[in-house]
């Protein structure tokens, strides 16, 4: 049995539902080559998380960002995790 571990930076992006795969995919080339395998992903950062989805349909990225906007709006005035700035809303 064989390890593997590696920092791999992503794009930066504007609050909301994002695929990675794509950019997680292009940076362990070596993936192609496995048949069996287990990846650990850890997000260092303090306001982001990750969800795993199937994503047969891009509608539910659109409703999990809808449901979340409307629970957490990006604008509460007593939110005192401000040091990475606001939050850019893309549509």
């Amino acid at each position: 049995m064989s390890w593997h571990q590696q920092e791999i930076r992503l794009a930066p992006r504007a609050r909301g539902f994002h695929l990675i795969t794509d950019e997680i995919t292009a940076a362990l080339p070596a993936l192609a080559d496995l048949e069996v395998g287990l990846l650990h992903l850890q997000l260092l950062h303090t306001s982001a998380s990750l969800t795993l989805n199937e994503n047969a349909d891009p509608d539910v990225r659109h409703d999990m960002d809808a449901f979340l906007r409307d629970l957490v709006p990006g604008d509460l005035p007593y939110f005192r995790h401000t040091l990475e700035g606001p939050d850019v809303r893309v549509i």
